[in-house]
C-alpha cells in the first residue's frame, strides 16, 4: 500500500504552475479538491517558459515534445482531452544530425522510414541492427513504464517484481554506450541513439541501458510541436485547470510555510497574504524548496549530484538556411571526450555538439513575417566547475556562433536581430540547484526509489513534484511525477 499524506486534504495549496504542479493540480480537481496554485511569475509553465521580445515569442525551456499521451492523460483526469485545448503537429524528420565528416542522417519515428534511411545512408545490415534494437527499447519500455516510472515507490522493496526480472534480463542494468553498440555498429547510429543520456545528467558510457527509454520516448514514439510553441503547453494545461476551478494566484512567491506539529498549516506569499491548506505540493527544485521553504535539508539531498547544465542562445533572425530541419543534431568529432570534458573535468566542451532548434520551420507565427527563430544549446559543466559566467559569458557566446558558422550556419552572425543568452549562472537565479536545469544526475543511486521521495520526510502533509523528484527529468517525467503527487494525497487517480 502507498503512503498518503495524513490528515484532511480538502484544500491543497500547489507552489508553482510548472509542467508538474499543473499535472497535480488538474488531478486534484479531478478528485474534488479545492486547489490554489501560486506562481512567481505572470504566466504558468516554471521551466517551460515564454519570452516574448522584438516581435519573436521564444520559447525558454524545453524544445522537445514527446509521449503526448501523458499531457492527454492530465486533461482527462478532469474529462477534458488534448485535441480541444491543444493542436501537436508531428515533426519530421524527428532530428537531423549531422557529422564531423560532413555526412549526415535524417531520424525518423516510423521504424520502416528509419530502417529504409539507414541502408541508403550506411548499410543494410546496420539498418537490421537497427530494427533490434527497437525491439529492445520497446521491450524495455513496456517493462520499465508501469513498474519503475509510473508508480509511487516507497522502498526499493517496491521494485521486486517480475519486471524486474524481465528487465535484468534484457540487460537494462548494464551500460547504455555498449548496449546500444551491441545493436548499431557505425558510431554516427550510436551517438544519435545514446546522445539523450545528457537529459538525465550521465555519460552514454556510465548511464544504465533502462536510460534507452528516453530513445524510445523520441526516436521510436515521435516529436511532436505545439502550435504557438511549447509554451501552449502549460497555457492550455492551466486554462483546463481554472475551467475546472482551480484558482491561480500570479506575480506572488511564497516566502514562508507556517507549520504546527510537522503540518504545514499555511503559505505566506511575499505580498503578506495568508493562505491556509490542507496539504501542500511544492513544484519549485527540490533541494531549494527544502532549504528555502521548509528551513532545512536532509543529508541525502545535501549530498546529491547534478547534472551538467547548459548556455542556450535565443536568435531571432533574418537569416534561413534549407539545409536544416526543426532539430538538428551537430555532433563533434570527439565524443567521449565531450562527457568527460562536461562531467568530469568540469570544463567547456573543446569540440562541441550542439543542439539547433528551429521553431519557426514549423510555426512561422513565432517569429515576425520572413524572420527565423532558432534555440542553440551548448551543454556546459554546471555550478561546481570553476567558471566565472560573468567573465566568461561575451567570449564563450562568440565562440557559440563562431561554432555555428563553421558547422554550416554561413555569417549567421550577419542575421542576428534580436538574441539572449541564458548561463548556468541565470538558470540558478531561476531557481534551479547548482545552475542545472536538468536536476540532479540520474546515477544509479539517484534514480527510480534512490532518487529523491516526493514525500517531505518529517512532514505530514507536504508532497514535492518536479524534476528533482521521482521519476525524473523531462517533459515526459514531470507529468507523471505530477500524477504521482496527487496519488500521495488522494491516492489512485484514474
Amino acid at each position: 500500500m502507498t503512503k498518503r499524506v495524513k490528515g484532511p486534504t480538502d484544500h491543497v495549496v500547489v507552489v508553482g504552475a510548472g509542467l508538474a504542479g499543473l499535472s497535480t493540480a488538474l488531478r486534484l480537481a479531478g478528485a474534488g479538491r479545492k486547489v490554489t496554485v501560486i506562481e512567481r511569475e505572470s504566466v504558468p509553465g516554471g521551466r517551460n517558459g515564454l519570452l516574448n521580445k522584438d516581435g519573436y515569442a521564444f520559447d525558454t525551456g524545453p524544445s522537445v515534445l514527446t509521449m503526448p499521451s501523458l499531457i492527454n492523460d492530465a486533461f482527462n483526469s478532469v474529462g477534458e482531452e488534448l485535441k480541444d485545448w491543444l493542436e501537436l503537429t508531428p515533426v519530421k524528420p524527428l532530428y537531423r544530425a549531422f557529422y564531423a565528416d560532413g555526412s549526415q542522417i535524417d531520424v525518423h519515428a516510423n521504424t520502416e522510414e528509419m530502417e529504409a534511411e539507414i541502408a541508403r545512408t550506411i548499410s543494410s545490415s546496420e539498418a537490421a541492427g537497427y530494427r533490434r534494437y527497437v525491439e529492445f527499447v520497446t521491450k524495455l519500455y513496456k517493462y520499465e513504464m508501469n513498474d519503475f516510472i509510473d508508480r509511487n515507490i516507497d522502498s526499493p522493496l517496491n521494485l521486486l517484481t517480475p519486471n524486474l526480472a524481465r528487465l535484468i534480463a534484457l540487460g537494462g542494468f548494464r551500460r547504455l554506450s555498449p548496449k546500444v553498440n551491441q545493436f548499431m555498429k557505425d558510431p554516427r547510429l550510436q551517438k544519435v541513439y545514446s546522445f539523450q543520456a545528457m537529459y538525465a545528467g550521465v555519460s552514454p558510457q556510465q548511464a544504465l541501458a533502462i536510460y534507452a527509454v528516453i530513445a524510445y520516448m523520441d526516436s521510436v514514439n515521435g516529436v511532436f510541436f505545439p502550435k504557438g510553441g511549447m509554451h501552449a503547453v502549460p497555457r492550455a494545461l492551466a486554462a483546463a485547470a481554472q475551467k475546472h476551478g482551480v484558482e491561480f494566484i500570479y506575480n506572488t512567491s511564497v516566502e514562508k510555510i507556517e507549520t504546527s506539529n510537522s503540518r504545514a498549516k499555511a503559505v505566506i506569499t511575499n505580498k503578506g497574504q495568508r493562505i491556509e491548506c490542507d496539504a501542500l505540493v511544492l513544484n519549485p527544485d527540490l533541494p531549494v524548496a527544502w532549504r528555502e521553504l521548509l528551513g532545512k535539508t536532509p543529508l541525502s539531498v545535501k549530498r546529491l549530484r547534478y547534472s551538467p547544465s547548459c548556455a542556450t542562445l535565443l536568435v531571432g533572425s533574418s537569416k534561413k538556411y534549407d539545409h536544416v530541419a526543426h532539430h538538428n543534431i551537430h555532433f563533434g568529432d570527439s565524443w567521449d571526450g565531450v562527457f568527460d570534458e562536461l562531467i568530469n573535468k568540469k570544463t567547456l566542451m573543446s569540440d562541441p555538439s550542439v543542439l539547433v532548434t528551429i521553431p519557426t520551420k514549423d510555426d512561422p507565427s513565432l517569429a515576425p513575417a520572413g524572420k527565423e527563430s532558432y534555440y542553440i544549446l551548448y551543454p556546459t559543466p554546471n555550478l561546481d566547475a570553476d567558471i566565472d559566467w560573468k567573465k566568461q559569458a561575451g567570449p564563450y557566446r562568440d565562440q557559440m556562433i563562431k561554432t555555428l558558422e563553421d558547422r554550416g550556419y554561413t555569417n549567421f552572425s550577419d542575421g542576428i536581430e534580436t538574441e539572449v543568452m541564458t548561463t548556468p549562472l541565470d538558470w540558478q537565479d531561476r531557481g534551479m540547484e547548482r545552475g542545472a536545469p536538468f536536476a540532479s544526475a540520474h546515477t544509479f543511486f539517484q534514480t527510480g526509489p534512490f532518487r529523491p521521495r516526493n514525500m517531505a520526510r518529517g512532514f505530514e502533509n507536504v508532497v514535492f513534484t518536479g524534476s528533482g523528484t521521482q521519476p525524473g527529468v523531462g517533459v515526459p517525467m514531470v507529468l507523471i511525477s505530477g500524477r504521482l503527487a496527487a496519488e500521495r494525497i488522494v491516492g489512485p487517480v484514474k
